[in-house]
């Protein structure tokens, strides 16, 4: 992978200063990969302002990824060649550490190798339609944290808005010429002091918000502890000793942070009944879920992520659940 800086001519419409010249890169997998779907995965809803597909990567769109790094704020742009090449631009202070971490987002550090697909017929069909699937990683502990615990207990349209409403308040307006005004999420101090009022004006209820701001008084011991963690279980213990995170939250930080292959979020609302439906066509609880999965060991993440890509969903048999607003309380 090699780097260089291009100018780009800043637009006459953009009221901020004069847009910086990005950092280029250019990442060639060693084997296919569904960037798209691997990058994707990370997206919080339509409207999230980290994250913007300008059309799709297949037919010259391009993807845009805003994100705080450890270095800072950057924003990232993804395009394709014809030869799966994925062409990537950085802007702002954490420019560099983005392109360094763009194959681990892209899937590269997730390794199919092991995964037996023939354990289930249809398993083994959905692999042999999606072989470029992968599993891609941020390695940014706490905002996969607060994402998750966003999305504990409540409709995905709530947690999306939540998710929306405070990163664009509270967060950094996304360097580079973006299409639309983008921001990346708030760092940790600033998650820890987002106002009473604001989490109640985004419609997050007290029990998430209060186990984001008392996990961000322990952020940077929760980021070095997770990210020195030797394998899932151990990362499970780190998330679950804050208080108000169980193994659903932790199962979804481990999968959006680390790309987990193995991790499975029990707990969800939809998720058994989806992996019960394609497995069996029928519905099936938590422990039938495990079950099923079972044979598939350390690649369960993998076989759910084949089960949304290439399986046809239980048809929905009733209204969809009415979200709750508190807000009026």
């Amino acid at each position: 992978m090699r780097s260089t800086r291009v100018h780009v001519r800043p637009s006459s419409r953009d009221p901020r200063p004069p847009i910086a010249e990005p950092l280029q890169t250019e990442y060639r997998p060693a084997r296919p990969v569904d960037v798209e779907a691997a990058v994707g995965a990370q997206r919080h809803g339509r409207n999230d302002p980290t994250f913007l597909a300008s059309g799709a990567l297949r037919t010259g769109g391009v993807l845009w990824r805003a994100s705080r790094t450890p270095t800072g704020v950057a924003t990232l742009a993804l395009r394709r060649t014809a030869d799966g090449t994925v062409r990537a631009a950085a802007w702002g202070p954490g420019a560099e550490w983005a392109v360094d971490q763009l194959p681990a987002l892209c899937g590269a550090l997730d390794d199919p190798d092991g995964f037996d697909a023939s354990r289930h017929p249809s398993v083994a069909e959905w692999h042999r339609r999606h072989p470029d699937l992968r599993i891609g990683r941020t390695d940014l502990v706490f905002d996969a944290l607060v994402s998750a615990v966003m999305e504990q207990k409540v409709t995905s349209l709530q947690a999306f808005s939540a998710w929306r409403s405070i990163v664009t308040w509270y967060g950094e307006r996304a360097p580079g010429p973006t299409p639309r005004p983008m921001f990346a999420p708030p760092d940790v101090e600033g998650w820890r002091h987002v106002p009473s009022w604001a989490w109640h004006r985004a419609g997050l209820e007290p029990p998430q918000s209060r186990t984001i701001v008392e996990a961000a008084r322990r952020g940077a011991s929760v980021e070095r502890a997770a990210l020195d963690a030797a394998d899932g279980e151990a990362r499970d213990r780190v998330f679950i000793s804050l208080r108000g995170v169980g193994v659903w939250t932790s199962a979804e930080t481990r999968i959006r942070a680390f790309g987990d292959p193995d991790a499975v979020s029990i707990g969800d609302y939809h998720l058994a009944h989806q992996v019960g439906y394609a497995l069996t066509g029928h519905r099936t609880d938590d422990d039938g879920m495990l079950e099923l999965l079972e044979p598939f060991a350390g690649h369960r993440q993998r076989v759910i992520r084949l089960i949304y890509a290439g399986a046809g969903l239980e048809p929905r048999r009733g209204p969809r659940l009415a979200p709750e607003d508190h807000r009026d309380r």
